[in-house]
């Protein structure tokens, strides 16, 4: 049973995330965390490093990591499955029936609608991670996230860098 709820939890996720695994964050917090109590806001946000910091498609990460924590591989497997099932299956109509209506005005404006929504999740999203994740009560936190902030800004070195150099400061300062 605790299979079946973890796919059909992913299959309303995927369905309802319309604009990547940024967007997935509020919507699976919502579902595992308070809905179901599967996990910890804690467990959550070392999930969400996890599945930032690995190769691939954050969403994709993340539910693979949220179903292993909960349920082991089988987990891992159907919650997998769940968040792609309905955006494959959506993508397949749309690329159907999308091409011939791409060009209307009314098409245009709900993808025009869409945007301001997605940009509303993402903010949530970041939100959420840094009340988590950032300490604002310690200075050190903060000078840690507001450096790498600046340094991701103006210059064009890699995330992978940032995130050793990041943790490289926490230990040195911590």
């Amino acid at each position: 049973m605790l299979i079946l709820n973890i796919f059909l939890s992913f299959f309303k996720i995927g369905l309802f995330s319309f604009g990547g695994g940024y967007v997935m964050l509020p919507l699976i917090e919502k579902e595992i965390i308070q809905g179901n109590a599967w996990l910890t806001h804690s467990q959550f946000i070392d999930i969400i490093a996890i599945a930032e910091m690995t190769p691939g498609p954050v969403s994709i990460n993340l539910a693979t990591f949220v179903g292993y924590k909960i349920a082991g591989i089988p987990g891992a497997f159907v919650s997998t499955i769940g968040v792609i099932m309905p955006s494959l299956v959506i993508i397949l109509i749309l690329v159907k029936f999308l091409s011939k209506f791409y060009e209307l005005p009314i098409v245009q404006s709900i993808f025009r609608g869409l945007r301001p929504a997605i940009i509303a999740l993402i903010g949530l999203a970041f939100i959420m991670v840094a009340e988590t994740s950032i300490f604002f009560d310690d200075l050190r936190s903060i000078g840690i996230a507001v450096a790498a902030f600046i340094v991701l800004t103006l210059t064009r070195i890699n995330p992978v860098l940032i995130i050793l150099g990041g943790g490289l400061a926490g230990f040195i300062l911590y």
